[in-house]
């Protein structure tokens, strides 16, 4: 390892690269620690400590939320309008057809910060108004100017973070929409030892070594499940061209267990807030059949087994939703067709996809389950524990196992690209 962190720090390239993507994480920890004026910052923690759907909402925003800092919607608004643009590909052909193409690809880029402005503002607008609505007193009386400023400085910070996050990848050194939500849980990693340090009770010590083995089991499966992959054999035809043969290799096709990576858990998160958040809306309205809906649907959300079950079906739907989006079958069939590739026992064209349909199918579902039962782990420790402090975060987990295997490889890639090019 040491040797690893010696190459670095020789590789001046690299290092500045490394040095300029924790100095963006920086820049965004301190934004998120600037609040909007006008709130009752001690209301705010406790109702986001109270509330788990706005729990889940200020993960994603990278720890911004709790504090209704300038930067509170993080980079929510840009991973909605990716998805937006995501299932655009899958409906209209012209967007999946320049999702082929390097010029089409970078239109829809162009398209999704477009739509990120809009998304943010009302974003802001939608969580302005919730908190308005709630009797915790957490804001009072706005003028509509200073709500207008209110969306526009929230709105600016969201498009900042978006900016942060597309430099930070451009440096090759991870993801940077994905290390702007890793540097918002492992910020808030110190408060949460400090509030099982406070409420400590000598009679939690087994529960707390009990909850040390599970975060040790869960870092573990997350990344065997994360590099966990079917090989799946790949013969290459052996061509004769004057004197000299070409092909006749033989390889092989992996397929993840987890080729959906964290996005159908960020899909899950965005159906389960919808109706939370319009019932928030709808509760204090003035007919009283909405209003009784809304709190119905409030109360239904609140009870932790249906909150639970339903989570996980959603997560586990949209482990093979997305699975279908980013792999095709049919398209890597006809790819190895085209280049003399088979699977042996397997005809090439139609045979060959609907073997790997099958395949990919079959090692989805460990993923899909595996990534469900993730979601609703926090439940599950909540309901053998009992303590609110020890709630595990399989979620958070995920991304931050996640993250940091991506990070390494790309490090790693670029010390190896290197020693080729004897750097």
């Amino acid at each position: 390892m040491f040797d690893k962190i010696d190459q670095i720090w020789k590789a001046r390239d690299l290092r500045n690269n490394i040095l300029f993507v924790l100095l963006m994480l920086v820049i965004f920890r301190f934004l998120a620690h600037i609040p909007v004026p006008g709130v009752n910052a001690a209301a705010l923690k406790n109702l986001f400590a109270s509330n788990q759907i706005l729990g889940l909402m200020n993960l994603f925003s990278g720890g911004g939320m709790e504090n209704f800092s300038i930067v509170m919607m993080g980079v929510a608004p840009y991973i909605t309008s990716s998805i937006i643009f995501q299932l655009l590909g899958m409906i209209v052909p012209s967007i999946e057809e320049m999702q082929k193409e390097e010029s089409g690809r970078q239109k829809i880029n162009n398209w999704t910060r477009w739509t990120t402005v809009p998304l943010a503002a009302f974003q802001a607008y939608g969580m302005i108004t919730l908190l308005r609505n709630s009797s915790a007193g957490i804001l009072g009386a706005i003028s509509p100017f200073n709500l207008f400023v209110m969306i526009l400085t929230i709105t600016a910070g969201s498009i900042f973070l978006m900016w942060i996050g597309e430099l930070i990848t451009e440096k090759k050194v991870g993801n940077g929409i994905s290390l702007l939500i890793f540097a918002g849980i492992i910020a808030a990693l110190p408060q949460a030892v400090q509030q099982i340090i406070v409420t400590f009770d000598q009679t939690q010590l087994f529960t707390i070594l009990g909850f040390l083995v599970v975060a040790f089991i869960t870092v573990v499966s997350i990344v065997i499940i994360n590099e966990g992959q079917r090989n799946i054999p790949v013969q290459y035809a052996r061509q004769i061209r004057g004197n000299r043969a070409f092909g006749g290799t033989s390889t092989h096709l992996p397929i993840r267990v987890l080729m959906a990576g964290v996005m159908p858990i960020i899909f899950a998160i965005s159906v389960v807030l919808f109706p939370s958040m319009m019932a928030q809306f709808l509760i204090h309205a003035k007919t009283a059949w909405v209003a009784g809906l809304a709190q119905s649907t409030l109360t239904l959300f609140n009870n932790q087994l249906f909150y639970g079950v339903f989570y996980f079906l959603l997560v586990f739907a949209f482990t093979y939703f997305y699975t279908e989006v980013i792999f095709h079958p049919v398209q890597v069939a006809e790819d190895l067709q085209k280049q003399g590739g088979f699977i042996p026992g397997i005809r090439p064209g139609k045979n060959t996809s609907d073997y790997l349909t099958d395949i990919t199918h079959r090692v989805t579902f460990a993923g899909a389950l595996f990534l469900g039962l993730i979601a609703i782990l926090p439940l599950i420790m909540r309901y053998f524990t009992n303590i609110q402090s020890l709630t595990i975060g399989g979620t958070s987990l995920l991304i931050v196992v996640a993250v940091v295997i991506e990070t390494v490889k790309e490090i790693e890639s670029q010390l190896t690209m290197r020693e080729y090019d004897g750097i």
